[in-house]
């Protein structure tokens, strides 16, 4: 037999029994669902780093609003004169000591600031706690209570001499 029948009798053996190069080009449909399952499963972990990476976001963004709104307070503070600082809050020129706060003006309210005033002798104790909104319906004494148990998002001490 020549060379060349003997090449034309083995191809179409392979043919035949599903073993030459069309049986061979592409994926069975059980490794297409295996590969499809792999890929699922990695994107999967990888979205929840994604959801994890926002929401650590967004809390810092949080507290970090929070620490603004406790230094602004007591930067106002300080600006007070001892007589002011002895009658605060004083509501006839806008002062609270309890205050809900939408900072960015959507019309829902983001934040609550206490602020509590000592006075020590010649100097005066101040502190300010901010509380997310859903602190809002919390009663006041209640959140000074125990702030960590109402998850204050920002404390800020100091002392103010006069």
């Amino acid at each position: 037999m020549d060379r060349q029948a003997f090449k034309g009798d083995k191809m179409r053996g392979r043919l035949r029994s599903g073993r030459g190069r069309k049986a061979q080009a592409g994926f069975s449909l059980v490794e297409l669902l295996v590969g499809i399952f792999l890929m699922a499963v990695a994107l999967l972990g990888l979205a929840n780093f994604f959801l994890m990476g926002v929401m650590n976001n967004n809390r810092s963004s949080e507290i970090t609003n929070a620490l603004f709104l406790a230094q602004q307070q007591i930067d106002y503070l300080r600006t007070l004169t001892s007589t002011e600082l002895n009658v605060f809050p004083n509501p006839s020129v806008g002062e609270s000591n309890d205050e809900t706060l939408d900072i960015n003006a959507d019309g829902t309210l983001d934040f609550r600031r206490l602020t509590v005033v000592n006075r020590l002798d010649q100097d005066y104790d101040i502190s300010v706690y901010v509380f997310p909104a859903a602190q809002m319906t919390v009663a006041r004494d209640t959140l000074l209570a125990d702030p960590d148990a109402h998850k204050v998002r920002a404390r800020l001490s100091t002392k103010i001499g006069r």
